[in-house]
């Protein structure tokens, strides 16, 4: 079975015909198929019906038309004449339409030199196949060959171009169908792509799936710099290597790097497949959740009236959400803040004094509690938002919740919380409290992530190993919150390192002579984090980094 994107069954808008052929191609085609529909291509947004990739194949281009025999009046190589409500309509020949589309994409393709051809006789040629046409899912074969003579179909649409209504049923043979589905192509040639090639036809078709990062911070979605072992040998993978060079430059924003990193088709089909109104998102650490996060605002700041607002608990989170959201180009739309952040801005901005202070009331506390109750007396107005993003959803107390739900527009409706109960680390543990009773619509909207990309396999088991004993696997119902185990998707790399002291001051120190050997080794201080677990430690890290002469930024200067 193909894997369609988006799911066929989360989309509203197809004809009916697009949906039949969307099914036929989901059932009658392999699980190495990937096709995509209605998405657009390039930044020029052009919008071909569906897209084929088979690593074997190539790509195809196809279009789809509804019409009956009797809408149409006249075709041309160039338009066609149809009969519609409103009177005699021209419009483009559909297979003008499904060319100029692959047109679009082929010409962006052929600039990628890892997508070409290698011999000096095809040099700069696209090195697999590709073709294009078109489905009448309403008018036979049988129908078209006695309305159409052969001559004249050659010449406005020909035959092996052309997928008609008898020929895509829901018994079709799927060898039949995937020869007339090839028949399409031109030429035949070359070797299977590669995984790495398929990335970089994706990475090039579709700008919104990229995951791009000048320099691998420790925020980012995607590989962990494998340097925290003690042996350090500054050769990271490829995609650090990649990076550092881009950062020893200014950047060519037209230039198509060597090493591109995409959401994986999971993602890319959940980002995709994201319907309107609340979603919640289960994954386990390093499963793409903020990528998701990330796609789904580029998506809706297409067409909204009003902001969008991305929460998060953590300060230092938040200020990589924020260059998440600037890499998107996006920022001017979406706001990004830690929760209490946001709180203050509230009362700032309606001129609100905070409530009288009580010994129950912890400050921060009673600055939240302030907001509840402004916005219950309309001090603060509802539906500020035309979507609300709640990233690390896990350190959101039940009334936080049910605060940030009143804040969007009730006719956009639009809500994802994304959440990790295993990554509940500002308290002992998440609250049990079912996800409506914060007026999050969640049943039948939730989907769980398991596989953990962000890790090597051997970092992921050595965590797991700590963790296991306390992070024992839990179902739940959509309701509430279920505690998941991570499964391994990561490559492999070198084993952890694990070193124990007597002090903390002693751990300090070594840290920075380790760090100052890496460096001396030709690793970039910017490839290089430290990670503590108590505010208290930082002034310790610090006076010991300083004691070594490696400059260094604190995070939390810059949240």
């Amino acid at each position: 079975m193909a894997t369609v994107i988006p799911n066929l069954s989360t989309l509203r808008g197809m004809t009916a015909g697009e949906r039949r052929l969307g099914q036929r191609l989901e059932t009658l085609l392999e699980d190495d198929y990937t096709v995509w529909y209605d998405t657009p291509v390039g930044r020029s947004r052009r919008y071909p019906d569906y897209i084929i990739l088979h690593p074997g194949r190539g790509l195809l281009f196809l279009e789809v038309k509804d019409w009956k025999l009797d809408t149409l009046k006249q075709i041309t190589p160039r338009d066609v004449e149809i009969f519609t409500s409103d009177g005699l309509k021209t419009v483009t020949n559909p297979l003008q339409q499904a060319r100029q589309c692959a047109l679009t994409a082929i010409k962006k393709l052929q600039r990628d030199e890892h997508l070409q051809q290698t011999s000096a006789q095809h040099k700069g040629k696209l090195c697999f196949p590709w073709g294009y046409g078109v489905v009448f899912p309403n008018i036979t074969r049988k129908q078209w060959n006695e309305a159409i003579s052969e001559e004249h179909q050659e010449l406005v649409l020909p035959p092996h171009r052309l997928i008609c209504r008898d020929e895509m049923t829901a018994t079709a043979d799927p060898e039949v169908f995937q020869e007339q589905l090839w028949a399409m192509f031109d030429y035949a040639f070359g070797d299977k792509l590669t995984l790495p090639q398929i990335d970089r036809i994706r990475w090039n078709l579709f700008p919104e799936i990229r995951i791009n990062a000048p320099q691998q911070g420790l925020f980012d979605e995607g590989d962990e710099a494998d340097e925290e072992s003690e042996q350090g040998s500054g050769q990271g993978q490829g995609s650090h290597t990649g990076s550092r060079a881009a950062a020893e430059s200014q950047p060519d924003y037209n230039a198509i790097p060597d090493i591109v990193r995409v959401m994986d088709l999971q993602q890319e089909q959940l980002a995709r497949s994201m319907g309107e109104g609340h979603r919640v998102i289960h994954g386990v650490a390093g499963s793409g959740k903020t990528l998701i996060l990330g796609y789904r605002c580029l998506h809706l700041a297409q067409a909204v009236t009003k902001p969008i607002l991305v929460l998060c608990f953590n300060i230092t989170l938040a200020a990589r959400l924020r260059s998440f959201i600037a890499e998107k180009g996006i920022e001017e739309k979406v706001q990004v803040h830690h929760f209490h952040k946001w709180c203050g801005r509230q009362l700032q901005t309606y001129n609100v004094d905070l409530i009288p202070a009580t010994p129950e009331l912890k400050p921060w506390e009673r600055q939240v509690e302030t907001v509840v109750q402004a916005v219950d007396k309309e001090q603060i107005p509802r539906a500020q938002y035309s979507a609300v993003m709640i990233d690390e959803g896990h350190d959101f107390e039940q009334d936080w919740l049910a605060l940030v739900v009143q804040m969007i527009d009730p006719d956009t409706n639009s809500l994802l919380l994304l959440y990790d109960d295993a990554q509940s680390i500002y308290k002992k543990r998440s609250l049990k409290f079912p996800l409506s009773s914060a007026g999050i619509q969640a049943r039948g909207r939730t989907t769980i992530l398991k596989l953990n990309y962000r890790n090597t396999r051997e970092i992921l088991s050595y965590a797991y190993d700590f963790a296991k004993d306390f992070l024992q696997a839990q179902d739940a119902d959509d309701d509430h919150i279920p505690l998941i185990a991570p499964e391994m998707a990561g490559a492999s790399g070198p084993l952890p390192a694990f070193r124990k002291f007597d002090t903390f001051n002693d751990e300090a120190h070594y840290i920075a002579r380790c760090i100052r050997k890496w460096h001396q080794n030709g690793q970039p201080l910017n490839n290089i984090a430290v990670i503590y677990g108590y505010n208290w430690q930082a002034d310790t890290l610090q006076r010991a980094l300083k004691r070594e002469g490696i400059p260094h930024a604190w995070l939390k200067d810059n949240a």
